[in-house]
């Protein structure tokens, strides 16, 4: 009896072994691919255009995202030519919002406000600026708002 059950004991050790053995020899898992680099610090942005004298009362007709990081990016139906446009101004809405325009347009007061939130080049954005009437928006707003 002794002789079998130190067989089966025996068996036992050696079938546990080959099974820690082949636990031990199995590949690791592969590590997850490293999230790719930009080259550009952070710039994404969502950008809306309400009716309204300013960005709290406003009613929101229309919100884009725009992710400049990598050329272009997001809702925005000119992405490239946005982000190109606030890239040529070193992000100042301002300088796309108010710049001089030859478009005659009426005097009537129809608000109409914009806003940019977000990150612009790795700096938080919170711009707003209202326009007279959509005429006034469309005269002067370029690629960044023109959605």
């Amino acid at each position: 009896m002794r002789y079998i059950s130190g067989g089966i004991a025996l068996g036992v050790t050696l079938a546990l072994g080959g099974l820690a053995t082949a636990a031990t020899a199995a590949p690791a898992p592969a590590k997850p691919a490293a999230p790719a680099v930009s080259g550009y610090a952070p710039s994404e942005l969502v950008l809306t255009i309400g009716y309204g004298d300013n960005a709290a009362t406003a009613s929101i007709q229309r919100a884009v995202t725009l992710g400049c990081s990598s050329g272009g990016v997001g809702s925005h139906p000119d992405a490239p030519g946005a982000c190109h446009q606030l890239r040529m101004v070193g992000g100042k809405f301002d300088k796309v919002t108010k710049a001089p325009t030859n478009t005659a347009c009426t005097k009537e007061w129809n608000p109409i406000v914009v806003t940019a939130e977000g990150v612009w080049e790795g700096r938080r954005v919170n711009y707003e600026h209202t326009f007279a009437n959509p005429c006034a928006l469309t005269a002067g707003q370029g690629q960044v708002f023109n959605f």
